[in-house]
């Protein structure tokens, strides 16, 4: 069993815009995880506390807008701020029950003023500790209304023996060179998290898992209109707005050859378990690494700021 890794994929709706419900249902999970020896437990991008529909669905580009300004401003007051203590009871948590986690979060970082959100995958180890905050690069189309662009410093791997493990947010698995720089890095698992959406995940994760001969692993969250509470403003009129679900899912894993190892789940939450062997990676290896024998250094290299982004030096 020594090249075995169990994984979960935790395809779930959060509580949208209540970060203390949601954290409650994500620590839910990851007990569930644990309880099954779970190594690794994963949730979709932005999941806590939810992913921004509003953009698109209530013309969020209207500049000086109150109701977006109302909007973005309970956002904001349900976003993670690590500093101040939002994600302790979820690595206490993965400290008690011995469990890797990747965590798609909203963050409000003090270290760039505090008022500005960014959407950053967290990996917290077997030991409870916060390992690396990768903050989107950049944010897709209308997100950018409401996140901001991030950095390099969270672009690293991690070890979760028999495997390296690493991750990417949403369409940054399209990004060539920031799939590049994991792979550098000894990446044989990566995951990517989405907000839901099987057309995000359908094609793209086999593509990934051909070209790194690793792993890969899509977890995507839900959300349907039920799900917007009485306690988001405008409530009414964003679920005039929505058509039923706008994340439907789509969470799967594909084997290092490209071929499904579990095909995207919809509509459905479910917290997807399953075992994977290392001694795929190496056979797929043999004959293609693309930072190793098939690369060639003295002709393609890539260049990668880490240095996390502030305004004071």
């Amino acid at each position: 069993m020594e090249n075995i890794l169990k994984i979960g994929l935790a395809q779930i709706a959060p509580i949208w815009l209540n970060r203390e419900l949601t954290i409650k249902k994500i620590g839910d999970y990851i007990n569930d995880a644990a309880n099954q020896d779970t190594d690794l437990v994963i949730f979709g991008e932005a999941l806590l506390p939810g992913y921004p529909f509003w953009l698109d669905k209530m013309n969020g580009s209207s500049f000086d807008s109150k109701i977006q300004k109302e909007i973005h401003a309970h956002y904001m007051n349900q976003s993670v701020c690590i500093e101040e203590g939002h994600l302790n009871d979820l690595c206490d948590l993965a400290k008690e029950r011995e469990i890797a986690i990747y965590l798609g979060t909203v963050e409000r970082p003090m270290d760039r003023g505090g008022h500005s959100l960014y959407c950053s995958m967290i990996y917290i180890n077997k030991t409870g500790e916060i390992k690396s905050v990768h903050r989107k690069l950049m944010p897709t189309y209308e997100e950018r209304l409401s996140w901001s662009p991030g950095d390099g410093n969270g672009l690293t791997t991690h070890k979760l023996p028999p495997f390296t493990v690493g991750g990417l947010n949403c369409w940054e698995n399209w990004m060539p060179l920031a799939r590049a720089a994991m792979y550098a890095q000894g990446e044989d698992l990566h995951v990517s998290i989405w907000p839901g959406n099987r057309r995000n995940t359908e094609k793209l994760i086999p593509v990934i898992a051909q070209e790194s001969r690793s792993y890969v692993v899509g977890v995507s969250g839900l959300f349907r209109s039920t799900d917007i509470p009485d306690d988001f403003p405008y409530a009414e009129e964003m679920r005039k707005e929505t058509n039923n679900s706008l994340a439907n899912g789509g969470s799967c894993v594909a084997a290092p050859d490209g071929t499904w190892l579990i095909e995207p789940i919809v509509d459905r939450e479910e917290l997807i378990i399953t075992e994977i062997d290392h001694q795929k990676v190496r056979e797929e290896r043999q004959n293609f690494d693309p930072s190793g024998h098939y690369s060639r250094p003295d002709v393609l290299s890539l260049n990668v700021n880490k240095e996390r982004q502030s305004v004071l030096r």
